[in-house]
């Protein structure tokens, strides 16, 4: 099995692969041309989001500056808005639905590590390093996450949710609910 399907299937994997490297490095060179463009330049916009992203959905627009991993693990359904300074660390899959509007400076996490350093750092000295693995995030249709929020690996955040600003979601949120705070909580239905 290579490194990149043991990051997909969820177990631990080396980010340090070869493979994974070169996927990740076309990644940047995408996200540089892409942030220096200029506003107006839509087609070469569409060129370099369909490069990098799994799917794109028609009329998703996309602030700058934007950063990702990957990329290619990243689905974003039809008239999504991303908002400016957004970091979506694809390790594993991340799906957000049609008419989303994700506010600035949301992170979109699916790597993760052990807790405990005894068993997150293997190997010695130079050979060293830490264990990670990868967890997909699934956002609805209709979401809208508030600017600063941050969403953790094995998430679902069902359709119709609103998540307040700065919450830190660390577990599942249902269909048509109000949720915020540090741990996020479901508020109420709306």
């Amino acid at each position: 099995m290579t490194e990149k399907e043991k990051m997909l299937k969820g177990d631990y994997y080396n980010p340090l692969d070869p493979e994974l490297l070169k996927i990740y490095h076309n990644a940047k060179k995408l996200l540089k041309e892409y942030n220096n463009l200029d506003f107006e330049q839509n087609q070469e916009k569409e060129r370099v989001l369909a490069a990098l992203f799994e799917h794109k959905g028609y009329g998703v627009w996309l602030e700058t500056p934007f950063f990702c991993k990957f990329g290619i693990n990243i689905s974003i359904g039809q008239k999504t808005v991303i908002n400016t300074n957004c970091i979506f660390l694809d390790d594993n899959k991340i799906s957000i639905g049609k008419n989303g509007l994700i506010g600035p400076y949301v992170q979109i996490y699916t790597a993760s590590h052990p807790v405990s350093a005894s068993e997150r750092i293997i190997g010695k000295g130079l050979e060293s390093r830490s264990l990670t693995f990868a967890k997909p995030i699934k956002i609805g249709d209709n979401v809208w996450i508030g600017g600063n929020s941050i969403i953790f690996p094995d998430v679902n955040i069902g359709d119709n949710v609103t998540i307040g600003a700065g919450s830190v979601v660390t577990k599942d949120v249902p269909d048509n609910m109000l949720a915020f705070g540090n741990p996020c909580k479901v508020i109420k239905e709306i």
